[in-house]
Protein backbone atom coordinates (compact mmCIF):
# COMPACT_ATOMS: atom_id res chain seq x y z
CA UNK A 1 0.00 0.00 0.00
CA UNK A 2 1.26 3.66 -0.63
CA UNK A 3 -0.04 6.93 -0.08
CA UNK A 4 -1.60 7.32 -3.70
CA UNK A 5 -3.62 4.48 -3.41
CA UNK A 6 -5.08 5.44 0.56
CA UNK A 7 -5.78 9.09 -0.79
CA UNK A 8 -7.43 7.37 -4.31
CA UNK A 9 -8.89 4.31 -2.33
CA UNK A 10 -10.69 6.36 0.75
CA UNK A 11 -11.60 8.98 -1.28
CA UNK A 12 -9.73 11.67 0.24
CA UNK A 13 -9.55 15.41 0.10
CA UNK A 14 -6.97 18.00 1.57
CA UNK A 15 -7.66 19.09 4.80
CA UNK A 16 -7.23 22.41 6.27
CA UNK A 17 -5.12 21.29 9.02
CA UNK A 18 -2.76 19.69 6.41
CA UNK A 19 -2.66 15.91 5.22
CA UNK A 20 -6.13 14.19 3.72
CA UNK A 21 -9.23 13.20 5.48
CA UNK A 22 -12.62 12.28 4.40
CA UNK A 23 -15.58 12.08 7.17
CA UNK A 24 -16.68 8.04 7.12
CA UNK A 25 -19.23 8.01 9.66
CA UNK A 26 -22.31 10.74 10.79
CA UNK A 27 -24.48 9.18 13.22
CA UNK A 28 -28.40 9.56 12.42
CA UNK A 29 -29.34 10.19 15.91
CA UNK A 30 -28.86 14.24 16.90
CA UNK A 31 -29.27 16.07 20.10
CA UNK A 32 -30.27 19.58 19.90
CA UNK A 33 -29.93 19.44 16.36
CA UNK A 34 -26.25 18.32 17.19
CA UNK A 35 -25.33 14.88 15.36
CA UNK A 36 -24.04 12.66 18.48
CA UNK A 37 -20.97 10.88 16.86
CA UNK A 38 -19.07 11.08 13.83
CA UNK A 39 -15.72 10.05 12.35
CA UNK A 40 -13.16 10.29 9.76
CA UNK A 41 -10.24 9.04 8.00
CA UNK A 42 -7.02 10.94 8.31
CA UNK A 43 -4.12 10.45 6.42
CA UNK A 44 -0.68 12.33 7.01
CA UNK A 45 2.03 11.88 4.38
CA UNK A 46 5.57 12.49 3.53
CA UNK A 47 4.84 15.62 1.24
CA UNK A 48 2.04 16.77 3.64
CA UNK A 49 3.72 15.56 7.19
CA UNK A 50 1.83 18.02 9.56
CA UNK A 51 -1.75 18.21 10.83
CA UNK A 52 -1.15 21.86 12.27
CA UNK A 53 -1.58 22.65 15.69
CA UNK A 54 -5.78 23.65 16.40
CA UNK A 55 -8.55 22.79 19.01
CA UNK A 56 -11.62 21.08 19.38
CA UNK A 57 -14.12 21.81 21.75
CA UNK A 58 -15.08 18.02 21.66
CA UNK A 59 -12.90 15.19 23.17
CA UNK A 60 -11.65 13.63 20.14
CA UNK A 61 -10.57 9.62 20.11
CA UNK A 62 -7.62 9.11 17.68
CA UNK A 63 -7.29 5.01 17.04
CA UNK A 64 -4.31 4.16 14.62
CA UNK A 65 -4.96 2.39 11.59
CA UNK A 66 -1.39 1.75 9.25
CA UNK A 67 1.37 2.93 8.34
CA UNK A 68 4.24 4.95 10.17
CA UNK A 69 3.58 6.41 13.51
CA UNK A 70 2.82 9.57 14.39
CA UNK A 71 3.88 12.18 16.74
CA UNK A 72 1.96 14.33 18.63
CA UNK A 73 2.29 17.43 20.60
CA UNK A 74 -0.66 18.20 22.66
CA UNK A 75 -1.06 21.66 25.06
CA UNK A 76 -3.35 21.71 28.01
CA UNK A 77 -5.36 25.10 28.72
CA UNK A 78 -3.46 25.10 31.59
CA UNK A 79 -0.11 25.25 29.10
CA UNK A 80 1.42 21.83 30.10
CA UNK A 81 2.84 20.47 27.10
CA UNK A 82 2.68 17.05 26.28
CA UNK A 83 3.95 14.28 24.05
CA UNK A 84 2.48 11.00 22.18
CA UNK A 85 3.61 8.73 19.78
CA UNK A 86 0.51 7.15 18.21
CA UNK A 87 1.56 4.04 16.43
CA UNK A 88 1.02 0.05 16.68
CA UNK A 89 4.56 -0.73 19.04
CA UNK A 90 3.38 -0.84 22.91
CA UNK A 91 6.62 -2.35 23.99
CA UNK A 92 8.29 1.05 22.37
CA UNK A 93 5.70 3.61 23.98
CA UNK A 94 3.93 4.00 21.56
CA UNK A 95 -0.22 3.77 21.94
CA UNK A 96 -2.53 2.54 19.50
CA UNK A 97 -5.14 5.00 20.29
CA UNK A 98 -5.27 8.50 22.25
CA UNK A 99 -8.13 10.35 23.37
CA UNK A 100 -7.39 14.33 23.21
CA UNK A 101 -9.75 16.41 25.68
CA UNK A 102 -11.93 18.60 24.21
CA UNK A 103 -10.24 22.09 24.95
CA UNK A 104 -6.60 21.14 24.22
CA UNK A 105 -4.68 22.20 21.17
CA UNK A 106 -3.06 19.59 19.48
CA UNK A 107 -0.52 18.60 16.54
CA UNK A 108 0.71 15.49 14.67
CA UNK A 109 3.08 14.84 12.81
CA UNK A 110 4.82 12.03 9.85
CA UNK A 111 8.04 12.04 11.28
CA UNK A 112 9.30 8.75 9.05
CA UNK A 113 8.21 6.64 6.33
CA UNK A 114 5.42 7.51 3.37
CA UNK A 115 2.17 8.00 5.43
CA UNK A 116 0.80 7.49 8.54
CA UNK A 117 -3.12 6.69 8.38
CA UNK A 118 -5.48 7.46 11.43
CA UNK A 119 -9.08 6.91 12.16
CA UNK A 120 -10.93 9.59 14.91
CA UNK A 121 -14.15 9.60 16.33
CA UNK A 122 -15.33 12.63 17.66
CA UNK A 123 -18.48 13.06 20.44
CA UNK A 124 -20.83 15.00 19.54
CA UNK A 125 -20.18 15.07 16.16
CA UNK A 126 -17.77 17.40 14.93
CA UNK A 127 -18.91 20.75 13.90
CA UNK A 128 -16.61 23.53 12.25
CA UNK A 129 -18.10 26.26 14.39
CA UNK A 130 -16.42 23.85 17.38
CA UNK A 131 -13.22 24.08 15.50
CA UNK A 132 -10.04 26.80 15.79
CA UNK A 133 -6.61 26.71 14.08
CA UNK A 134 -3.58 27.90 16.35
CA UNK A 135 -2.97 31.98 15.46
CA UNK A 136 0.76 31.78 15.89
CA UNK A 137 1.11 35.06 17.37
CA UNK A 138 -1.46 34.26 20.14
CA UNK A 139 0.42 30.65 20.84
CA UNK A 140 3.33 32.55 20.86
CA UNK A 141 2.39 35.70 23.48
CA UNK A 142 0.58 33.26 25.71
CA UNK A 143 3.12 29.75 25.71
CA UNK A 144 6.10 31.75 25.06
CA UNK A 145 7.91 29.29 26.85
CA UNK A 146 6.85 26.13 24.46
CA UNK A 147 7.29 28.75 21.12
CA UNK A 148 10.46 26.60 20.55
CA UNK A 149 8.40 23.54 19.89
CA UNK A 150 5.30 25.11 18.76
CA UNK A 151 6.63 27.49 16.18
CA UNK A 152 7.05 24.93 13.21
CA UNK A 153 3.45 23.03 14.08
CA UNK A 154 1.76 27.06 13.87
CA UNK A 155 0.04 27.40 10.31
CA UNK A 156 0.66 30.84 10.28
Amino acid sequence: MDKQSLITGLALSPHPEGGYFRRSYESPLQQRGRRLMSCIYYLLTDDQPTGHLHRNRSDIVHFWQGGSPLSYTLLSPEGKLLHYTLGPDVLKGQHPQLTVPGGFWKASQLLCGEFGLISEAVCPGFDYDDHDMASAAEIRARYPEHWPQLQPLCKN
